[in-house]
């Protein structure tokens, strides 16, 4: 019988080494984004995955290693995968049942234009503290938040750095989130002390984006133009869309299992389906029109270029750019971690910290760095959170100021990166343009200030030692000929972990 294949023990590069597939693919998505200003980041991050295998083979390991490492990170990641594709399937569907014409309609007369970016952000950040659920939030209210918009005049990137700050908000701290469960599981923290401990930083960054989005407003009321572009979409709507209550169905659906804890791939495949029914209860669609919405998206003309592209997008098809975005920078990610390419990078930070401030720092950027590298969330929690933990403990530092630093750094980042799962879904859903020598769009990553923020105060308070809460004396003890500071150079101790 043939003998099953194990991975030799390869121990990690040198740091010279495990840089050389990381700078090389920043250096490959730099030339084709900025240089040559087109934004398919899909062939640098394959080139990245195989400068990886070559200096992964050079190291000592085999394809079925590389393979290996791939594979897990993509079959961890398939439930975001499958989340994408469903959410293109539900938008396609919704706008054919009427459901995101109907808040948007309404939308338009319930909110004030001058109060528009504000009003967004704070209506994501209840709906996502509510279910749990970033993308939930995002490919649903997000995007009827997107027409609304639209027909104000309100520049879609302004739109989406509100609702991203606001959905991310609420995901950061509900205790339904699945990010928000893995990092005290990885950090050995308990859940509830971790919310309670991340409000020092995501009060103020949300506070401040508050301030911002109030201030800049959205869109003068009450203009002549405006109001002539408000009245057209309302025309359009109310004569092409039969609305009523049966329209709040399938999103009352998805928010109601969402906040009894059902997972986020059958709660919104089950509003799909109610989608469905309700646009051939209620619009006159045909069994076979909802399989077309649900693949290709919804497509309809109503003589009015600004409703036509806010309503003709959705389906499984409209996801294929994003998904296969994601899965070659997950591929890519997953080279890296099983090469221990990234492992060498965090051993060669942490071998240069010498206090808590430069620790608490370092996690921060390891984990946006890990965002921006690897593509994936989880991977950008797990990784810091798992290799920081010891520090902390020798330092005598709890590790609820790691588990913030991690949530920062991962969470808050990860809709910031564009070949990120969180990036590539707020693009995909939302609806931004991606368009070769275009990327205004991409000016929401800037605007998102509540997702950058965070960190950015996070690093201050670092610097200054404010709320960085010791360990508990019966939690960990701090090991023998460390300063009281926790200042001492324990990364010279040969028995570190």
């Amino acid at each position: 019988m043939k003998e099953a294949y194990t991975t030799p023990p390869i121990p990690a590069p040198r740091l010279s080494v495990a840089l050389i597939p990381i700078v090389s693919t920043i250096a490959l998505l730099a030339l084709q984004i900025f240089y040559y200003g087109d934004f398919t980041p899909h062939i640098p991050l394959a080139m990245g995955f195989g400068i990886t295998a070559i200096v992964g083979w050079f190291q000592g390991y085999r394809w079925k290693d590389i393979e290996k490492g791939a594979f897990h990170v993509l079959h961890v990641a398939m439930p975001s995968i499958a989340t994408l594709i469903i959410v293109g399937m539900l938008v396609g569907v919704w706008l054919s049942s009427g459901t995101v014409p109907m808040l948007i309609y309404y939308g338009l007369q319930i909110v004030d234009p001058g109060w528009f970016l504000a009003a967004a952000m704070l209506i994501c950040s209840l709906v996502s503290l509510s279910i749990g659920s970033s993308w939930t939030t995002v490919g649903t209210v997000g995007l009827a938040l997107v027409g609304i918009g639209d027909a104000f005049g309100v520049p879609i990137y302004w739109t989406a750095g509100a609702v991203v700050s606001g959905a991310f908000f609420g995901d950061k701290i509900s205790p339904l989130s699945d990010t928000t469960n893995l990092t005290p599981a990885v950090t050995e923290t308990n859940i509830f002390d971790h919310i309670r401990y991340m409000m020092p930083t995501t009060v103020p960054a949300m506070l401040i984006a508050l301030a911002i989005y109030t201030f800049v407003g959205g869109a003068e009321s009450g203009g002549s133009d405006q109001l002539a572009r408000i009245e057209a979409i309302q025309s359009g709507l109310a004569a092409n869309f039969s609305m009523g209550i049966w329209q709040l169905l399938p999103l009352l659906l998805v928010i109601g299992l969402a906040f009894r804890k059902v997972a986020p791939i059958p709660a919104l495949f089950t509003g799909a389906v109610a989608g469905g029914l309700v646009a051939m209860a209620t619009q006159g669609a045909s069994f076979h029109d909802v399989l077309t919405f649900a693949h290709a998206g919804f497509s309809i003309g109503v003589d009015n270029e600004a409703l036509d592209s806010l309503l003709n997008r959705g389906g499984v098809t409209s996801m294929t750019w994003v998904v296969t975005l994601m899965m070659f920078a997950l591929a890519f990610g997953g080279a890296l971690e099983r090469t221990r390419c990234l492992e060498a990078v965090v051993e060669s930070i942490l071998s240069l910290i010498k206090g808590f401030r430069g620790l608490q720092t370092g996690a921060i950027l390891t984990s946006i760095t890990t965002n921006v590298v690897s593509g994936d969330v989880y991977l950008s929690i797990a990784l810091p959170g798992r290799m920081y933990g010891p520090a902390y403990d020798r330092f005598g530092y709890s590790r609820l100021n790691l588990a913030r630093a991690v949530e920062e750094g991962g969470t808050l980042v990860s809709p910031l990166v564009p070949w990120n799962a969180g990036g590539a879904f707020v693009i995909g859903a939302l609806g931004l343009s991606m368009s070769s020598g275009d990327l205004t769009d991409l000016l929401y990553i800037p605007l998102a200030f509540g997702c950058w923020l965070s960190p950015l105060i996070g690093i201050l308070y670092a610097q200054l030692g404010w709320f960085s809460a010791r360990a508990e004396t019966d939690d960990v003890e701090p090991e023998p000929g460390f300063q009281e500071t926790g200042e001492a150079e324990f990364l010279q101790d040969p028995q570190r972990e």
